[in-house]
C-alpha cells in the first residue's frame, strides 16, 4: 500500500473512533457514489451527517481541510443526495470535515462540523 494511502486509511480509522466515543451512529464508511465517495455518514441529534476525513503529515501544504475545493464539495452533495435517494430520512443534513494531522510526536484532530 503507498504511504498516502496508508496515511488516509489511518486518519479514517482515527475520524471512525471519534466519532464512535463521541456519540455518532456510524452507518457508512467509504460509501460511493458514481465519481464520489463519501468517508462517513453518521447520525447524531437529529442529524444524517455526512463527513470528509481530511489527513496529512504536516501542515507544510496548508491544512489538511484546505484541500476540499468547489468542484469536490460540489461532487460530495451530488453523493449525498444519493445516499438520500437511496436511504430516505426527515433528519436534518449537515457536512463535516474532520481534519486530521498525524505528526512524528503527536497528533492533531480538528471535527469541524457545517464545513460547507
Amino acid at each position: 500500500m503507498a504511504k498516502h494511502n496508508k496515511l488516509g486509511n489511518d486518519g479514517e480509522l482515527i475520524a471512525f473512533m471519534i466519532l464512535q466515543r463521541d456519540g455518532f451512529s456510524i452507518l457508512e464508511t467509504n460509501w460511493t457514489y458514481q465519481k464520489a465517495e463519501i468517508d462517513i455518514i453518521a447520525k447524531k441529534d437529529g442529524f444524517l451527517i455526512f463527513i470528509e476525513v481530511k489527513t496529512r503529515s504536516s501542515k507544510k501544504f496548508g491544512k489538511p481541510e484546505d484541500a476540499i475545493d468547489k468542484k469536490k464539495i460540489s461532487l460530495y452533495k451530488d453523493a449525498a443526495e444519493g445516499y438520500i435517494e437511496q436511504y430516505p430520512t426527515d433528519d436534518e443534513i449537515r457536512f463535516d470535515i474532520v481534519s486530521i494531522i498525524i505528526g512524528k510526536d503527536k497528533t492533531d484532530i480538528e471535527h469541524i462540523p457545517n464545513a460547507f
